[in-house]
């Protein structure tokens, strides 16, 4: 008499009861053995542990793959993440890719990707294959917090406006770290970006890439805690990039006649990512609003024609419950 197996009962050796291979295949093929992989152990302690044994618990276990009725997703493999985002710049080069809200310049998708490519060349020259950090804009990180993500992340050169210069000024002098304001230099140590965006864009060699490499660190509290750096691969974003705007039923509905808002802080993987990652892909052209103030966004998006606010639920609560909204 076979016993009946369940999770419930006890394990036995395998002196107390054998039972052959092909016996067990027999069994098996007529579901008499609940085939559950949590029950491989059981089985194989009731059972010689034959090859052919092993070859039939193979061949009974199940799959379930669920897939969609749409074509897959093409996702590249061997395109490092800026390639990617690059690929359809070309059939849009004079379309509006980055609007400033805060001053109204218009940067098409043509300068976009010669600015692009003359900072990549610039900080090829400064950095070589050193690792370069942004801080712009974050008021809400100290200098202590600042410092200890520049040495976990071994940043050699830090990225940021006059403003929070001094957040960074102790550090970068005492740990030999170059710091370039994007604005103004406030003295004479601090770089300024024109000597990134000055540097010839055919001056680039192709770089050695992994698809696991990490290409970018943003640092996240995860809601909760302090903020800890999330590694992020090419492949990664990439991946979460095409699965939110390519194919032919994509998450998010961008379309290059889009006028996108971008009011969130790009230091959240909501704005890099879904925004501006994804915008980008997409041909759209993006908003940039630096600072959130109801009238003010009100304004722009009359102004520009906004056609997606992508926010989070406290904006949408501000702008629902002021007073300026029934002016717009």
């Amino acid at each position: 008499m076979v016993p009946t197996l369940s999770s419930h009962q006890p394990r036995l050796s395998v002196s107390a009861i054998s039972i052959s291979a092909p016996k067990l295949s027999i069994l098996l093929s007529q579901g008499t053995v609940h085939k559950k992989t949590q029950h491989l152990e059981l089985i194989l302690s009731l059972c010689n542990t034959s090859p052919q044994l092993m070859d039939t618990m193979r061949k009974q276990k199940e799959e379930f793959i669920f897939r969609s009725k749409l074509p897959d997703i093409d996702i590249p493999k061997d395109l490092p993440l800026h390639s990617y985002v690059f690929e359809n710049f070309s059939k849009y080069p004079s379309k509006p890719c980055l609007i400033n809200g805060a001053n109204g310049d218009i940067y098409t998708y043509a300068d976009v990707e010669l600015t692009a490519r003359r900072v990549a060349s610039g900080l090829n020259k400064v950095l070589h294959t050193e690792v370069p950090s942004l801080l712009l804009p974050n008021p809400f990180s100290t200098p202590a917090e600042l410092a200890k993500q520049a040495r976990a992340s071994k940043s050699k050169l830090l990225i940021t406006q006059a403003c929070y210069y001094d957040k960074v000024k102790d550090y970068a002098q005492e740990n030999d770290v170059k710091v370039v304001c994007v604005d103004s230099a406030p003295d004479d140590q601090c770089l300024h970006f024109s000597e990134l965006t000055q540097a010839d864009e055919n001056d680039m060699p192709r770089p050695e890439f992994s698809p696991d490499d990490v290409v970018a660190l943003p640092y996240s509290s995860g809601t909760t805690g302090l903020p800890k750096g999330v590694m992020l691969t090419h492949k990664g974003l990439i991946t979460s990039v095409a699965q939110q705007v390519d194919g032919d039923n994509p998450n998010l509905y961008f379309h290059s006649g889009d006028v996108i808002l971008c009011v969130l802080p790009m230091f959240h993987i909501y704005a890099l990512n879904s925004i501006m990652l994804c915008g980008l892909r997409a041909g759209a052209a993006i908003l940039i609003m630096p600072k959130f103030e109801v009238g003010y966004l009100l304004g722009l998006i009359e102004k520009y024609k906004v056609s997606v606010a992508p926010v989070v639920p406290p904006v949408m609560l501000a702008i629902a419950r002021s007073p300026d909204l029934d002016k717009a």
